[in-house]
């Protein structure tokens, strides 16, 4: 697009086709070319932010709240099936220290004080 302004202006095509002074016009043809890299800069700083929050968005694997399914390429499977899948490890079940302490806690007798036993 530069590159047609500036010959346009060399081959005298204005002079040629509306019949202006034969003379190139090198203001308007550099006038073009900054208003065109004024469009292509805008456009490209829209297209990279996009493309940004698009590759962000991308990121995000999609989770059942219920049952903890994940869905992957269309198809929902089980946790250790896609750790399977896209990752080719394998997977063993665990607790988190938070989880260990929360369940000693619930399956831990209730402490018996002293004054309750005089009671």
């Amino acid at each position: 697009m530069i590159a047609m302004c500036w010959l346009a202006e060399w081959l005298r095509l204005p002079h040629f086709l509306f019949g202006e002074v034969a003379v190139p016009s090198w203001r308007r043809a550099l006038l073009r070319t900054a208003l065109v890299a004024i469009i292509w800069a805008w456009v490209h700083i829209r297209t990279r932010r996009l493309l940004k929050r698009l590759h962000h968005l991308e990121e995000f694997l999609r989770m059942c709240g219920w049952c903890r399914k994940v869905c992957y390429n269309g198809e929902w499977m089980d946790m250790e099936t896609y750790f399977r899948s896209k990752f080719a490890t394998k997977t063993s079940h665990g607790m988190c220290p938070e989880c260990l302490r929360k369940k000693k806690e619930e399956l831990s007798p209730p402490e018996v004080l002293p004054e309750d036993i005089k009671a």
